[in-house]
């Protein structure tokens, strides 16, 4: 029992971390400006630690679109918040906003979080209504302090997330650069003599002076 436990946990933090590299590349290889990008996925992230499940890809694009970002770097960080890491997050954002608005116990918001994501693992990622209604379940004592909770963490690591996004885009591009320099450089040398070039004129043609 606890081999497999121990199993089940190690394959989900593989897959995590296959996901999270995942994503980053599909950030850091989006088309647009370095800045555009890094800005949208740091509001991506901001909002992926609000209570806001069901609605947070939404929400992310209506924000890059207000502040000009790059949209679709904004809306892949939400999937941060999944049925695995929904009560880690959402807990410590809790325990974060009770200090400002008082609520039940962190132990038992955990417990709730912990049923909720069950709950929503069990609907489909599309659907976003019922998301959004399983989640508001928690109630308003619970609610509020974590939306409070999350708002923090969400400017904590949206603030780090734009000058490492920003490094993450600009590194890829000159990598990039390079490579194609690389290849160019080795199509060149292979390349027959003349092929690409002007062609030597003709024997017996007069050559202009």
């Amino acid at each position: 029992m606890v081999k497999s436990r121990n199993l089940g946990v190690r394959r989900v933090r593989v897959l995590s971390r296959a996901l999270l590299r995942r994503a980053l590349h599909s950030i850091v290889s989006l088309h647009g400006s370095s800045e555009a990008i890094a800005l949208g996925a740091a509001v991506g992230v901001f909002v992926a630690f609000t209570p806001t499940v069901g609605l947070q890809m939404l929400l992310a694009a209506l924000l890059a679109t207000l502040v000009g970002a790059n949209r679709p770097a904004a809306v892949i960080p939400p999937w941060i918040t999944n049925p695995v890491t929904i009560p880690p997050i959402f807990g410590l954002a809790y325990w974060l906003g009770s200090f400002f608005r008082s609520g039940p116990a962190p132990a038992e918001v955990y417990q709730r979080l912990g049923a909720l994501a069950r709950s929503l693992g069990e609907l489909s990622w599309y659907a976003f209504h019922h998301r959004l209604t399983e989640f508001l379940k928690v109630g308003a004592e619970v609610f509020v302090p974590m939306l409070i909770g999350g708002v923090i963490l969400g400017t904590f690591f949206g603030a780090i997330t734009y000058p490492v996004m920003l490094w993450a885009v600009r590194r890829y591009r000159r990598r990039r650069a390079r490579r194609r320099e690389r290849r160019a450089l080795r199509r060149a040398k292979h390349e027959p003599a003349g092929q690409g070039g002007e062609s030597p004129p003709e024997s017996g043609t007069p050559s202009a002076d």
